[in-house]
């Protein structure tokens, strides 16, 4: 008589609960891959609208794209594009667009009002220091800070 090849319910159970605890192992690494990415990308961001926030400054005698009482439309259109305004000119470089806050997916910008962190927007311009920040919350790991609150 000869016997079938094949695997037994008990190897498959095995080599199914094996794979599990590797999986359960891994994931951690996973997780912290995935949040180093997202705070990389928020620098990112960061680090190109405040470039060009400088250059802005630059070419208009140190003035910023936005004043208190404007509003994130009128920031958004100076650091994108050509207006008409009497703060707008043919000047360069300019974004292509305000990029997404990876942690909220919003690319509206804020201009003045409380600080940063209030999760209204994905951006939150200072028109008086001309600072640019994250406007999320940010609070993955529940200390009830931002992880970026120092970027």
């Amino acid at each position: 008589m000869k016997t079938q090849g094949g695997f037994s319910l008990v190897q498959i159970i095995l080599a199914v609960v094996v794979l599990a605890l590797v999986g359960m192992a891994m994931a951690p690494r996973f997780s912290s891959a995935a949040s180093d990415a997202r705070i990389a990308s928020l620098c990112e961001n960061l680090q190109t609208v405040r470039r060009h926030i400088e250059v802005y400054r630059r070419q208009h005698a140190g003035g910023l794209p936005a004043s208190a009482g404007e509003t994130g439309e009128d920031f958004a259109r100076r650091m994108t594009a050509t207006g008409t305004g009497p703060h707008d000119d043919a000047l360069g470089p300019r974004l292509e667009s305000i990029p997404v806050n990876p942690y909220n997916r919003l690319d509206t910008v804020r201009v003045g009002g409380p600080e940063a962190g209030a999760g209204t927007h994905g951006w939150r311009f200072d028109p008086v220091m001309g600072n640019f920040q994250a406007d999320d919350r940010g609070n993955t790991d529940g200390s009830g800070l931002p992880e970026h609150v120092n970027l």
